[in-house]
């Protein structure tokens, strides 16, 4: 395995492009019915936002538990992230250019992946697809009294405007629709009792809405300097150095983004198809905490705690949240007192035609 050996033996050229060539053929086939047992990688946990959700909570595959009987729910508020999505645009381009870099001149040509087809930047895959109206049918299992067929109008759902959102949204929809609905095939979004799916960015992508993180964060070339200093630093060049040997190209030819995408790779195969790509070979632990390290310092200071306009500009969704909780609780509330009185008027009434 080429973990163990860090360096090709004998052939190690021809063994280097089989490795790209196998991740180009391994995307291209789409996206199969998942296997019994998907295939499992010791990395795994570190692949972040690109993790498989069974793998980074394998409880999802038994039946779920509510909280307790002394828990009645109120209310019930997801923010959920879109499902397993294809590589974007820019990540193709990057594993273009990996692949370019260890392919043999005399290759055969691949044919062109799923990924590579116009408008498939990041689309949702079935196995997205998957996620979502799982995801749709263990809520519903879990709160039956929020998500059954009579509460259906009172549900809201939004996404953002982005392919992948609006999709794995539908499919949510979808799968609450076929836990009502068992064995039944699932009509169109506009003919389901949920929905329909509400479009609005100004809540789902605050961030594009927010001139000041648009001004000091996402248009300021200096936002991420401690990101570019990792990525020169001693850890990530000790992982170039390991992965330009291993791979049997210059380690000049590479970067930290090239690096990052083909740690990815792996990622892409396992959430997409349940397959190990060749990729996955190629790094070990070790790399995986310092690319893990890597992603997690730039979502830090693009996305989080870096900078305090990253959390403020998300206010208008959190208010939004809040917004509806008080109402619910005031709405419970006044249920509740209007319920003390009629059984109070009630009970005097009762007392008073017994005299």
């Amino acid at each position: 395995m080429l973990r163990s050996a860090r360096r090709l033996p004998g052939g190690s050229v021809a063994r280097a492009a089989v490795v790209a060539a196998a991740l180009l053929s391994s995307l291209s086939r789409g996206s199969p019915p998942e296997p019994p047992e998907p295939a499992a990688s010791p990395l795994s946990p570190y692949f972040g936002t690109k993790t498989r959700y069974e793998d980074a909570e394998p409880g999802l595959r038994r039946d779920p538990r509510l909280l307790g009987e002394a828990c009645r729910p109120l209310q019930l508020v997801a923010l959920i992230r879109h499902g397993t999505r294809l590589p974007t645009a820019r990540q193709v381009a990057r594993l273009r250019q990996l692949q370019a870099l260890v392919r043999r001149p005399d290759a055969e040509p691949e044919p062109e992946p799923e990924w590579s087809r116009p408008g498939a930047d990041g689309q949702l895959v079935e196995r997205g697809r998957q996620d979502m109206r799982r995801l749709a049918g263990r809520l519903a299992r879990l709160f039956p009294a929020l998500l059954g067929r009579r509460h259906a109008g009172r549900l809201r759902a939004l996404s953002s405007s982005k392919p992948r959102c609006v999709d794995s949204g539908v499919a949510f929809l979808q799968g609450l629709w076929r836990h009502h609905h068992p064995g039944e095939p699932a009509p169109g979004p506009a003919d389901m009792e949920y929905g329909p799916l509400e479009i609005n960015d100004k809540l789902m992508r605050f961030f594009d809405h927010c001139e000041k993180f648009l001004t000091e964060v996402e248009g300021n070339a200096t936002a991420l300097h401690h990101v570019e200093a990792f990525k020169t630093g001693p850890e990530m060049q000790n992982v170039l150095n390991k992965v330009a040997a291993t791979l049997q190209v210059p380690v000049s030819s590479l970067n930290a983004d090239l690096i990052q995408v083909a740690f990815f790779a792996c990622s892409f195969d396992l959430a997409i198809r349940g397959v190990k790509s060749p990729w996955c070979d190629v790094f070990d632990i070790e790399d995986a905490k310092v690319l893990e390290y890597l992603n997690d310092l730039k979502q830090y200071w693009k996305r989080a705690y870096g900078y305090a306009i990253n959390s403020r500009s998300s206010c208008g969704l959190f208010q939004d949240i809040f917004r509806h909780m008080d109402k619910a609780v005031e709405q419970k509330q006044r249920y509740f007192l209007s319920s003390c009185h009629c059984r109070w008027r009630k009970k005097m009434q009762d007392r008073t035609c017994g005299d």
